[in-house]
């Protein structure tokens, strides 16, 4: 709802027209500017390389990803939130932020409504044509690029700089840092690098290449990613994956909105697979591979515990054959 006072009036032949919403978001922005008390700014420069002037103490930031809400809320900040996207719903308290859009459709009118002094994007995710249109409204757009763990790391410390985090940011970085080191140390009393097939949708196969974090994760585990190449995200028929002879299967509990049952009980009717033969198929928790957050540690722990559990004294073992 626009407010009354902020509406355009037109005289036309002796009456007055409302201007369309649509055509006033760039005025209305405007308009709150000059209402509102001017904060203070500083130039940061986000891990796009992007020039950004932002305020020195964001109070309502719009996260346009679920998971910079959830590092919003890691970084103990979630009172700042005043709008989130779609699907945005850990932790609990997210759940009741307003709602603008999905990361990829997003509602502009929505996001100008909220009057927001600061949105975080992220560069694979938030169209770039919606980033420019909000900067062009005057609300500055911080873009992120988590394409591993390392880039996790950097955009918490980015957005705890951001929101005046910094000591709860490097706390949560140093503990992944740790965690991340102990998988290392216990991969390297490993002597084998079982191959792995982990299958991310089932209508069609769909698997992980080179160039994403879950492969990433699974070298770290001590596994051999047996899709790694060029295409991020490949398409495999069943006849390809016989040729591949992955030992151990990783189905994630999101491919194709499908069953367990139903999503294993694909896999056993390939007895020439080793995986099935050897009943090393397993089910985990996809909210630990999908999002670029700091669960993906817990994803690494879940994988070094299915490839190694030789030497995974903990993890989140998963559900097995």
């Amino acid at each position: 709802m626009i407010p009354a006072f902020l509406h355009i009036l037109h005289r036309r032949q002796g009456s007055f027209r409302r201007v369309s919403p649509g055509i006033l978001l760039p005025v209305i922005f405007l308009a709150l500017q000059l209402f509102l008390p001017i904060a203070s700014a500083r130039t940061l420069t986000d891990p796009v390389g992007r020039r950004v002037d932002v305020p020195a103490s964001p109070r309502r930031v719009i996260a346009l990803a679920p998971s910079l809400t959830e590092i919003i809320f890691l970084l103990n900040k979630g009172p700042r939130l005043k709008g989130v996207t779609r699907f945005s719903t850990t932790p609990e308290a997210a759940r009741a932020l307003p709602r603008v859009g999905s990361y990829v459709h997003l509602d502009l009118e929505r996001i100008v409504a909220l009057h927001p002094d600061l949105c975080l994007a992220i560069k694979d995710g938030n169209p770039k044509y919606i980033v420019a249109r909000i900067e062009a409204l005057g609300i500055p757009v911080y873009v992120v690029n988590p394409l591993n763990l390392q880039g996790i790391m950097t955009t918490i410390k980015g957005i705890g700089d951001l929101l005046n985090a910094s000591t709860r940011a490097e706390e949560i970085v140093r503990n992944m840092e740790r965690r991340i080191d102990r998988v290392r140390s216990r991969v390297a009393r490993t002597h084998t690098r079982p191959r792995v097939f982990f299958q991310i949708d089932a209508e069609p196969m769909v698997s992980v290449g080179s160039r994403t974090s879950i492969n990433e994760l699974i070298t770290l585990a001590g596994g051999t990613n047996v899709t790694a190449g060029k295409a991020p995200y490949p398409r495999l028929t069943w006849e390809k994956v016989l040729t591949l002879q992955p030992e151990i299967v990783i189905i994630s509990s999101m491919a194709g909105g499908h069953t367990p049952q139903w999503l294993k009980g694909s896999w056993r009717k390939w007895p020439q697979i080793p995986a099935v033969r050897k009943g090393k198929i397993y089910l985990v928790d996809s909210d630990l591979f999908d999002r670029p957050t700091p669960h993906l540690v817990d994803g690494l722990e879940t994988l070094l515990a299915i490839i190694h559990p030789e030497v995974a004294k903990k993890g989140k073992r998963t559900d097995e054959r």
